[in-house]
């Protein structure tokens, strides 16, 4: 059994760039939510609903904002966003990856080039031409279909599917039950019944992306199905043939996004979005959960949408405030009708 991870406030302190208030030699082995920490948990405050918890949590520390710590004597990592502060530390904590090396069961085609530094686990499948590169970690049950390239320290957890001509970039993380390169959803109609248009383009992946599960990356009908560097998909998330997705841009569960559309930079798309094909949706656009997009967005900003199309959100507010009106509008036009009869 490895030893427990443990680390005193100053150093924690020191790998945030945080101030320290309180007892700098406590140590942490932990964290924890606000109501449930205890002894040698490190817990954080970033929303003001959850103030009420601080006065009687039993964590050792908190992670608070200048403003918080000001108000409450408590041991405390202080910092300008408590919240990233939580992302970065949290990361100290993960447990150490299995290291298979290469598992016994695993099949690998002769033709498959695969890094002596990466880990290939149980009953992983890797086809003829393609590649994993070092620091790699390919979780059992993974399938690397041919001519797909993985890049270096990229995690594909147990149970993911990269299929032919797929590349992944450097330190992306797959999560179980993703689809890379899937057939894109291309018929032509005869007549009678559909004709399928072979798929033949691929999907190219950037570096630091992460895909969550059960999401669909559907390849290229020609060209490549394009998602940037850094970008973050939550999980059941379908992306279409040949869309493109630029850099860090942001994707919450259970959205589509339709073929050959165009999403631009730093996006953020929540979740239960619709976007239609074909489109160009411009950099630092914030789609509210459930918007149906169904006509390009040229200009950065919040859209949401409702019963009617996309629009801008305090266009789409004072319309969602008329729209409640209705029924009693309705009634005073009837009483109006009947004085004016």
């Amino acid at each position: 059994m490895k030893a427990e991870k443990h680390f005193t406030l100053a150093e924690l302190a020191e790998f945030l760039c945080a101030d320290i208030q309180g007892d700098s030699t406590i140590v942490i082995h932990r964290l924890a939510t606000l109501q449930e920490a205890g002894k040698g948990a490190l817990t954080f405050l970033s929303n003001p609903a959850y103030e009420k918890f601080l006065s009687d949590t039993e964590a050792s520390a908190v992670l608070l904002s200048p403003e918080m710590a000001e108000k409450y004597e408590v041991n405390a990592l202080v910092m300008k966003n408590p919240y990233l502060g939580y992302a970065r530390v949290s990361r100290l904590f993960e447990p150490e990856p299995v290291e298979y090396v290469v598992h016994p069961t695993a099949w690998i085609d002769e033709t498959a080039v695969v890094s002596p530094e990466a880990s290939i686990g149980p009953q992983v499948t890797i086809e003829a031409g393609a590649s994993v590169a070092a620091g790699a970690r390919i979780g059992a049950g993974s399938v690397i279909g041919r001519n797909s390239m993985i890049g270096k320290d990229t995690l594909l957890n147990p149970n993911v599917t990269i299929c032919h001509g797929v590349v992944v970039g450097d330190r992306c993380i797959l999560h179980s039950g993703a689809v890379l390169g899937s057939d894109g959803f291309g018929f032509a109609h005869d007549g009678q019944g559909w004709v399928k248009i072979a798929q033949l383009g691929g999907v190219v992946v950037g570096d630091d992306v992460e895909i969550g599960a059960n999401s669909a990356i559907d390849r290229g009908a020609l060209a490549d199905t394009v998602i940037g560097h850094g970008v973050i998909i939550d999980n059941h998330v379908h992306v279409a043939h040949n869309v493109v997705i630029g850099d860090k841009t942001a994707i919450a569960g259970c959205t589509g996004i339709s073929g050959s559309t165009k999403i631009g930079r730093n996006c953020i798309i929540a979740g239960g979005c619709g976007i239609a094909g074909h489109l160009e949706i411009a950099d630092g656009v914030h789609l509210a959960g459930m918007a149906m997009v169904t006509k390009s967005i040229l200009k950065p900003g919040q859209y949401s949408s409702g019963s009617v199309g996309c629009m801008p959100v305090r266009e789409w507010r004072k319309n969602t405030v008329r729209f409640r009106q209705l029924d009693d509008m309705a009634r005073r036009l009837k009483e109006l009708e009947k004085k004016l009869d």
